[in-house]
């Protein structure tokens, strides 16, 4: 296979972002902060803010429903950046070796509204050639849209391209337009695969 772009995904990938960062401080009961993160706070929900909803109306319709939970509701967006721990170093250090070679890229879920701080953070955002966000393009992995997007905006084919995600899904969609993919789990080591696949 002919390489010629590497897509990263962004959460899970190149940077630490998990909720838990700021609410395992705030809940004394774990099984509260549980059924906060997996029946208040959703995926689902966020995800929304990530398509483009505002933070602010993403706030307000959450608290509308669960207003017993309105102030750890406000806390989510108020205190977000706690939330965004560490660069992913072992996956980051690759950016400059791989640059040398090939153009780099982001396509990320991310609210339009915090991805600022995430790239004000971590100067090797800097390192890639462009970056798609769907909080500013009002759509979302894994639906197509946003891939062809990505294509369309930076000229290149997706057979030509390695997408990197934690998401199983994103991967799936990824793959049906075309693209190389590496599902990046929790086991993988990223610069051995690439090594494997012989990118590196």
């Amino acid at each position: 296979m002919k390489i010629d772009n590497i897509i990263f995904d962004f959460g899970g990938v190149l940077v630490d972002w998990n909720p838990r960062y700021l609410f395992d401080s705030l809940f004394e009961d774990k099984e509260a902060l549980e059924y906060f993160l997996s029946e208040v706070c959703t995926h689902d929900w966020n995800i929304q803010q990530d398509a483009g909803r505002s933070l602010a109306e993403g706030t307000r319709l959450l608290q509308e429903i669960h207003p017993e939970h309105a102030t750890m509701i406000q806390r989510f967006y108020d205190d977000w950046e706690v939330m965004l721990k560490d660069e992913i170093v072992e996956n980051t250090k690759l950016i400059p070796v791989l640059k040398r070679s090939y153009r780099l890229f982001g396509l990320t879920n991310w609210s339009a509204e915090t991805f600022p701080i995430a790239l004000k953070r971590f100067p090797f955002f800097s390192e890639l050639e462009g970056i798609v966000v769907s909080g500013e393009e009002k759509m979302i992995k894994p639906n197509k849209e946003i891939y062809l997007l990505l294509l369309d905006r930076y000229k290149l084919k997706a057979e030509n391209s390695i997408f990197i995600d934690d998401n199983l899904e994103n991967i799936l969609a990824a793959q049906k337009i075309g693209f190389h993919t590496v599902h990046f789990n929790g086991d993988l080591n990223l610069e051995h695969e690439l090594e494997r696949i012989g990118v590196l």
